[in-house]
């Protein structure tokens, strides 16, 4: 086997899904320590990353995050090098930051990109044309256009580029779209995803500005079904609802436009039989109760031909009850914070951790020679190329609601677009 370099990364985005740490200090949810930090400080330790940098927009932030991380991560697990260079510099503020930071990159270092949707695109094509290797969260764009781009730039430009669908990693899930493959024909799903009004403070600056809870919360369920029915049935329309009043109201007071649940209503057309269509029907809100014991309430049917499959993420026979704070559920299977017995970071062989480490492998071995990027493509991993009709139903389900219509998705040559 080729050797594999161990390899430098770049995370793009300061926040709470890298480092824990929000614009309002500590993280309140589930992710009070972060996902990509941790992981990738977890993977230098096992010797499969190096050279480790971070940008955000203001630099003032860092010594507060490093604070943060060296007393929850460096205090907690053994042997963790919390060490990476920051940018912008500490006491500068710079939306353009990344663009300093990717330039220190050579080809074949990666990015790892977590940061508001409408920022994504543009942080993603900038690494791509300069032969950097890219896992952008989700939704990966926007824009369907958008992302066409990234699938071609990624082609020409020889890298890797995966969307950071956690969830197909999740073995329920996974283990559910196996046996989907086998109930016929598609008929209907049904999903449900929603996080506590608190997420309002925490996105304030971008909550119905930037983006939508469509994006941000149903890109997950849309992107399971997406890649349940890959070779099934394709998407053809979205009609989108939304409700309003709360996100805008007080305490929370967010820009007029901003919605507090979408639902996406999707027909869907069998590959093979042109009598069978079925219907999908994705809700996101992020106006849920406050207490309500889980920070993430997901749960999804699916009904084929000859059978049904029901998936509730987020109670999974394992809750703690406390005094003080009441019922919680919580998920392990995500991220697994407390530490193995000797006390190293222990959380390897949950999904969030996964999904980082295998596009991590999937870069190294790309600069090793050992496979090609278009390699991927063929695996069901969510690739770019994997994951475009993805983002084909989100940026529908936008046009729909702010034109107030039904808008139509089909292939025009190999390439999808909407009408």
């Amino acid at each position: 086997m080729a050797s594999q370099a161990k390899l430098n990364v770049l995370m793009c985005g300061t926040g709470e899904y890298t480092t824990g740490w929000t614009g309002s200090g500590a993280s309140k949810s589930d992710k009070k320590i972060g996902v990509v930090g941790l992981t990738l400080f977890d993977l230098r330790r096992l010797g499969k990353v190096d050279h480790l940098s971070m940008v955000g927009v203001n630099g003032g932030k860092f010594p507060a995050i490093r604070e943060h991380l060296a007393q929850n991560i460096g205090n907690v697990y053994k042997d963790m090098d919390l060490s990476f260079d920051a940018f912008p510099e500490e006491g500068k503020v710079d939306p353009d930051a990344y663009k300093a930071a990717i330039d220190k990159l050579s080809p074949g270092d990666a990015v790892i990109i977590f940061t508001p949707d409408s920022t994504h695109y543009p942080i993603a094509i900038y690494a791509i044309r300069k032969g950097i290797h890219v896992l952008v969260t989700k939704p990966a764009t926007q824009l369907l256009s958008h992302h066409n781009e990234l699938i071609d730039a990624a082609r020409e430009n020889n890298v890797v580029c995966f969307v950071e669908h956690h969830k197909r990693f999740d073995p329920v899930y996974s283990d559910a779209k196996a046996r989907a493959s086998t109930l016929g024909e598609f008929n209907f799903f049904n999903a449900w995803m929603s996080q506590p009004k608190s997420q309002l403070e925490t996105f304030r600056a971008w909550a119905g500005r930037d983006s939508d809870i469509s994006y941000y919360l149903s890109s997950h369920h849309i992107d399971i079904c997406c890649w349940i029915l890959q070779d099934i049935a394709v998407p053809t329309r979205v009609v989108a609802s939304a409700a309003t009043g709360i996100a805008t109201s007080e305490p929370y007071n967010c820009v007029p436009q901003t919605e507090d649940t979408i639902t996406l209503l999707v027909d869907w057309q069998s590959i093979k039989s042109p009598k069978h269509k079925g219907t999908g029907v994705y809700t996101a809100s992020w106006t849920a109760p406050l207490k309500a014991g889980i920070h993430s309430a997901q749960h999804w049917y699916y009904m084929g031909e000859k059978g049904d499959i029901t998936v509730d993420q987020a109670h999974r026979g394992y809750d703690v009850t406390v005094d003080d704070t009441g019922k919680t559920w919580y998920n392990p299977f995500y991220m697994k914070y407390s530490p193995s017995e000797s006390g190293h970071f222990d959380g390897q062989r949950g999904y969030g951790y996964i999904s980082i480490e295998k596009f991590i492998d999937a870069a190294r071995s790309v600069n090793s020679g050992a496979s090609k990027p278009a390699e991927y493509d063929t695996h069901g991993l969510p690739t770019i190329a994997n994951t475009v009709l993805t983002t084909a139903i989100l940026n529908a389900g936008r046009i729909s609601l702010d034109e107030k219509r039904p808008v139509g998705i089909a292939k025009d040559g190999d390439r999808w677009i909407l009408q």
